[in-house]
């Protein structure tokens, strides 16, 4: 088995120095080139509804799309510093001293500077990620070898490309520009797109990603009082659990058929998963922005209780669904000592989204209003 520093690059979780030292090389460039060595499978079996579950799915997306230039009011004004106001908890210092800190001398305006940037960085990541999800999932549908989940993902490829647009647009007329691929997730992203098995992508994309982005959505969503984007959030939300659903239910089949060291390959693939994600929201970006230096500023949040609660709770949709899975117990439990480590196991009992995702879907009202602005 291997170790954290053979699947990380560090012993300690906690490295701070390893953490920082990850930096992305190519930030100021317009295109990401990353090689894709997966083959594009052909299916001559094309019974569809012999996978109950995915074509459940499939018919459920098919009435759930909603458009993201007609479906959400982009006419409302957004106060920049009331939003900035709801995302201050993720840069929270608590009962911290900084008599003696690089903050001693800040005001008013420098923490709401801190607010605005932490909500631009924040949604930037998300959209990012979104188009990760839309380049994975055009994937899947070329290397998924089922019908069902070829028709399924289609539409995900769809829904992607609607939350890339949104969030850009979100950022570019009510916020006030984009900050560049973090560099962590950007690791993360070349690691999926490279592995050329079509679980991995599932894996990684599905599970671990969209289970992150599906369970930060929500925290968001319950924080912002800004109408405009806890619509959006909510549009998004119940693609999202769609998507994950899709990964687990995708998954459970194929995963009951491994061996004991395939499936250790991707317990240890679904670990380095859920460090990259984690270190990704150190925000290393921001403090540069901001004229800190981030080896100065982490280490007054890092122990935080309140950031602490923040990125556990991050993983409240990926721990039940890896354990839907299979994957917290096979090899001895490699993985749930993993989760251990990083704090999380004790999501293990919640459920997991392939039960759950129709709780995330667009009541009666929301659909009709999408299906007018369709047909508009």
């Amino acid at each position: 088995m291997s170790t954290n520093e053979e699947i990380i690059g560090r012993a300690d979780l906690n490295d701070l120095e390893a953490i920082l030292s990850v930096s992305a090389a190519d930030q100021d460039d317009a295109i990401r080139a990353v090689k894709d060595n997966a083959d594009a499978i052909f299916t001559w079996d094309y019974e569809k509804g012999s996978r109950p579950a995915l074509n459940k799915l499939y018919e459920k997306a098919k009435v759930s799309m909603w458009n993201g230039e007609t479906d959400l009011p982009w006419d409302t004004e957004v106060d920049q510093e009331q939003v900035a106001r709801d995302n201050m908890a993720l840069g929270s210092f608590g009962d911290i001293d900084l008599t003696h800190t690089p903050f001693a001398n800040w005001g008013d305006d420098e923490w709401m500077n801190l607010g605005m940037e932490f909500q631009n960085w924040s949604l930037s990541q998300f959209m990012h990620g979104e188009q990760g999800a839309l380049i994975c999932t055009a994937k899947i549908v070329e290397t998924v070898p089922w019908i069902d989940a070829k028709y399924y993902a289609s539409t995900q490829v769809m829904d992607e490309a609607r939350h890339v647009e949104v969030f850009a647009k979100y950022l570019d007329t009510k916020l006030n520009g984009h900050y560049p691929l973090n560099a962590h997730l950007g690791l993360l992203l070349d690691d999926i797109i490279e592995d050329s098995r079509w679980d991995m992508t599932y894996l990684g994309m599905q599970i671990m990603v969209e289970g992150l982005a599906l369970a930060a959505f929500g925290f968001m969503h319950q924080m912002t009082t800004e109408p405009l984007l806890k619509k959006l959030l909510r549009y998004v939300m119940s693609d999202e659990a769609r998507h994950v659903a899709f990964g687990v239910l995708s998954l459970k089949e194929y995963y009951a058929e491994l061996t004991d060291a395939e499936m250790l390959e991707r317990q240890e693939f679904a670990f380095e998963a859920a460090v990259r994600m984690r270190d990704r929201f150190m925000q290393q970006e921001v403090w540069e922005r901001m004229g800190l230096k981030p080896k100065e500023v982490l280490p007054l949040l890092i122990d935080n209780p309140n950031r602490l609660l923040f990125q556990q709770m991050l993983f409240t949709k990926i721990v039940p669904n890896c354990k839907k899975l299979g994957l917290l117990d096979r090899n001895d439990g490699w993985l749930r000592h993993r989760f251990e480590e990083l704090g999380v196991i004790e999501f293990e009992h919640l459920t997991d989204t392939s039960d759950e995702y129709q709780a995330f879907a667009l009541g009666e009202q929301e659909l009709s209003e999408s299906a007018a602005s369709l047909g508009a």
